[in-house]
């Protein structure tokens, strides 16, 4: 298979955020600081920067943007990009670039923090974090022994109206990228036309959660960290729900992998290196805690935020990131009438 994919305000004066990928109307980049292109979250992005240059004295500049844009965005610029790093939320986006060779190998003493199954094979790029698919439901609408034993089940004629998803994010597509990988293309596609048929389509997983918690719809697929972060705050868009882990490496116990590569191109490769290696520190992967982010940790003897269960409890699906094609996925989704 051809492998293709689609595809801050200043934190003092050493970390400097642009407004928009690129434009005549933001700030202009500067020369001397490392430039960062990140669709993460903004939060996480920024405390990882600042933690940096604290640590290194090495100014930093974000530009922030979207995992799809951002990505063909930095294939479009090629070796005129101004970015260093990529940082992505999805390990998609991460591909896209790679498959079009504009990325440096990670050092191999950063490469060595992550354990060989969170991380490409390729080399090319790391993990830096990782969030798990779970299913959302209210139990006021639909009993916990009426709840599918796979994601896989969702397609079937009992489950019409009865969940729903964000079918446009890049996050929702990564997990059907997942499918593809570890089911083929023959069950995927007709697995989404069973979503076109069955499934109330919402514009993110906050959407879909806060739809589930409102009775709404009995049942979302989600990313865990939507319903963890809420959970932890004013639990306003979870009151009513509970979560449901797939497991037994089923598509639905999916893991998506946050990347972060260096540009082959990277103006500062050496100040680039060392924040990929930053990240993956123990200082580094204990931001996702510190920041409220409720992602998992993924460098080795490092613990993620305690309410999450353990990332090895996950058993999750063993698909090689590598593979991941959300150009393909797009394609499906979109002959199946869902994009």
């Amino acid at each position: 298979m051809t492998r293709r994919t689609l595809m801050v305000s200043a934190l003092g004066a050493s970390v400097l955020a642009l407004a928009a990928c690129g434009g005549s109307d933001g700030p202009a980049t500067d020369p001397d600081a490392l430039q960062i292109y990140s669709s993460q979250h903004d939060n996480l992005t920024k405390a990882w920067a600042q933690g940096f240059t604290d640590k290194t004295g090495i100014k930093t500049q974000i530009r922030p943007g979207k995992d799809s844009s951002m990505g063909h965005q930095i294939v479009e610029e090629g070796d005129a990009s101004p970015a260093d790093v990529f940082l992505t939320e999805n390990s998609p986006a991460m591909t896209l670039v790679e498959d079009a060779g504009l990325l440096a190998p990670v050092d191999a003493a950063t490469l060595a923090r992550v354990p060989e199954n969170r991380r490409p094979s390729s080399g090319d790029w790391t993990s830096v974090a990782a969030r798990s698919t779970v299913l959302v439901y209210n139990p006021d609408e639909v009993a916990e022994d009426e709840l599918p034993a796979s994601l896989m089940d969702l397609q079937q004629p009992e489950y019409k109206d009865k969940w729903g998803a964000g079918a446009t994010g890049a996050d929702f597509q990564a997990i059907v990228a997942g499918m593809l990988a570890d089911q083929g293309e023959a069950k995927t596609t007709q697995w989404l036309e069973g979503m076109k048929t069955n499934a109330r389509i919402y514009e993110n997983n906050i959407a879909t959660m806060k739809a589930v918690n409102a009775g709404e719809v009995p049942m979302g697929v989600i990313y865990h960290y939507y319903w963890y972060r809420d959970q932890a705050e004013t639990k306003e868009g979870t009151a009513n729900t509970k979560l449901h882990y797939f497991k037994g490496e089923d598509p639905g116990a999916f893991v998506s992998l946050s990347a972060a590569g260096v540009l082959k191109s990277a103006k500062h490769p050496d100040e680039a290196q060392q924040f990929v290696d930053y990240i993956l520190s123990e200082e580094g992967q204990a931001v996702l805690e510190s920041s409220g982010s409720k992602e998992y940790a993924v460098a080795k003897g490092v613990d993620s935020d305690p309410d999450l269960p353990t990332l090895e409890s996950l058993q999750a699906p063993a698909v090689d990131p590598f593979s991941l094609d959300s150009e393909k996925v797009t394609q499906l989704m979109t002959d199946a009438g869902i994009l």
